[in-house]
């Protein structure tokens, strides 16, 4: 459904993206993981056709994003990291954008906007920054597009809200649906997202499912440091540990331990999991 292939993007003389080839499938919830500024954002805006790749090919449902025909941007929605609601009540501004998507459940939208507890009679313009939040994101969830691009969802979000929040995800995600989170508040979004991305500096160092990384990898917490591992790192809980899985054992993966350990394996990561 998505591909890219050698895809690259700079801000002037300053370069985000180099090279970036991978294969994104629907009926998944991409985790899109890494450190600021290595171009999370800027990899869901060539998506949905809001910049144009300098280098390389992208295609999403077979068509170029950039050239926003009427088709694919129907199909496709696109949600910031911020969101500044405008004076318009929110239940009307969800129907105003809803008549572009064909899919669109206004129903839908009123159960999870309730679910979220936000009033849909209110200005956007009079909900704090955390409802405005969720009142996109209900829209968001609403559309039924083929494609969800989902930058930071949870900023801004108290705990109850993103326990909520992937609960909401999960529950409306469809088998015909590719949904891609982006965030680097990876605990937030344990036990939702399958497969996991992590980008590093203008790269891809990681494109697997949890069941290749189960397959590949051993985490766990140990009484004392392993300096064998692939990563240990001491915490209040002993030591936080990954290896390599040379004898078949499986374990639950630690997204956070999986994403630091990422960033001192680099190369290792991308032989491994490329």
């Amino acid at each position: 459904m998505v591909n890219l292939k050698d895809v690259s993007f700079s801000y002037g003389k300053h370069k985000v993206l180099g090279n970036v080839s991978m294969k994104l499938e629907k009926g998944k919830i991409y985790g899109l993981l890494g450190e600021n500024g290595v171009g999370k954002s800027t990899l869901l805006k060539i998506l949905s056709g809001l910049l144009k790749p300098e280098g390389g090919e992208c295609t999403v449902f077979g068509e170029v994003p950039y050239s926003r025909n009427p088709s694919f941007l129907q199909d496709v929605y696109y949600l910031p990291e911020d969101f500044m609601g405008e004076n318009v009540v929110v239940e009307k501004y969800a129907l105003q954008v809803g008549e572009f998507y064909p899919n669109f459940s206004p129903d839908k939208f009123r159960r999870i906007l309730g679910e979220f507890g936000v009033d849909g009679k209110a200005k956007f313009n009079k909900l704090s920054l955390g409802q405005q939040k969720k009142a996109i994101i209900s829209l968001a969830l609403s559309l039924g597009t083929g494609v969800l691009l989902m930058d930071e969802p949870s900023n801004g979000l108290d705990i109850p809200s993103k326990a909520l929040l992937r609960r909401l995800i999960a529950e409306n995600a469809s088998d015909e649906q590719l949904i891609i989170i982006s965030t680097h508040q990876v605990k937030d979004l344990e036990n939702l997202i399958d497969p996991i991305i992590i980008m590093d500096r203008e790269s891809v160092l990681m494109n697997a499912s949890i069941e290749e990384i189960t397959r590949r990898l051993t985490f766990g917490i140990e009484p004392q440091e392993d300096r064998d591992a692939l990563y240990c790192q001491r915490d209040l809980r002993g030591y936080v540990t990954v290896r390599r899985n040379e004898y078949g054992i499986e374990t639950p993966v630690d997204i956070e331990a999986l994403f630091n350990c990422a960033l001192v394996n680099k190369a290792w990561f991308k032989e491994t999991f490329n």
